[in-house]
């Protein structure tokens, strides 16, 4: 459904409600979790947080415009020689600007248009859950820079929609429930989880790793208890524990966001990398899933969205 107006709390309810449906029911989801496999390329990114520039950007890498079978856009990277084959795209931590118009949070429309993405392409649009968005809709508070986030965010969606905000905020609510926590990209070399995060080393002993082969529940939303919220919440990560997972998911390399990575790319030993695509150095990591690189050649292969290059990255 292109071409939604976003101050119209009707055709947004609407809108939410069509991605919610065409999150669950996409033929790549697998229990908690979207699937894809070759032929074709993965725009892997970090947490974007409202940057209207950069999410412009990403869906022109990946051709969301244009015929879904088309092949790779030029500068997206992977391999061209099967023009029918599909570009994907993950975006996650979609919500909460860094920049308030008179204190005000209006970063539902980015998530609009990520849901008219998803409704237009079920299959190659993949917007996984992340802290931001769980905390938004369990009402756990984020203060960031001094900003109470889910206040803001409401106090946003008070001011376009005025009496029909929260219609509208249950509607978003339904979509955010409906988003897969991961995606698992099945490689000739082996497989390559994009997730917002990981547990923290420390609550391991609380999750339950078999999250990934099934269904969410409302338990595992609940803050600070659940296995989503802790696994969206995550961060210092060490080796043991990538080891553990490595085995236990049967994953070579993690891509993730929720780590602070000010040059855009952030590499954890032996087998994560962190990117970010919020900030003026923000990256976005192209992956050929005939091709996958290895860990040891992603920082080589990340790329600017705009705004300097910077760190060593490929351009």
């Amino acid at each position: 459904m292109p071409g939604v107006n976003v101050q119209n709390a009707e055709e947004v309810i609407d809108l939410f409600h069509a991605a919610a449906a065409a999150s669950r029911d996409a033929a790549c989801r697998e229990g908690s979790i979207d699937v894809i496999r070759g032929p074709g390329t993965l725009i892997a990114t970090g947490d974007l947080h409202d940057n209207p520039f950069h999410l412009r950007r990403l869906l022109e890498l990946s051709d969301l415009a244009g015929d879904p079978g088309s092949g790779p856009p030029a500068g997206a990277g992977g391999s061209t020689a099967d023009d029918a084959a599909p570009v994907h795209v993950t975006f996650h931590e979609v919500i909460h600007s860094d920049k308030l118009l008179n204190g005000l949070d209006l970063s539902y429309r980015a998530l609009a248009r990520i849901a008219e993405a998803k409704v237009e392409a079920p299959e190659r649009v993949h917007l996984l859950l992340a802290n931001h968005e769980l905390s938004q809709i369990v009402g756990a508070g984020i203060v960031k820079d001094g900003v109470r986030c889910v206040e803001a965010f409401n106090d946003g969606l008070g001011y376009v929609f005025g009496d029909d905000w929260e219609r509208v905020a249950e509607a978003l609510g339904e979509f955010i429930r409906a988003m897969p926590l991961a995606l698992r990209c099945v490689t000739p070399s082996g497989d390559i989880l994009c997730a917002h995060s990981l547990p923290a080393p420390g609550q391991m002993g609380r999750f339950d790793t078999t999250i990934l082969k099934r269904d969410l529940t409302d338990d595992d939303y609940a803050p600070r208890m659940g296995s989503a919220h802790l696994m969206v919440w995550g961060r210092g990560y060490d080796a043991e524990q990538l080891e553990d997972l490595v085995e236990r998911w049967g994953v070579n390399l993690f891509i993730l966001g929720h780590e602070k990575a000010d040059n855009g790319c952030l590499v954890v030993p032996p087998c994560a990398v962190v990117l970010a695509s919020d900030h003026e150095r923000g990256v976005y990591l192209p992956v050929d899933l005939e091709h996958p690189p290895t860990f040891g050649e992603v920082p080589g292969l990340v790329r600017p969205l705009g705004g300097g290059a910077g760190g060593g990255l490929a351009g």
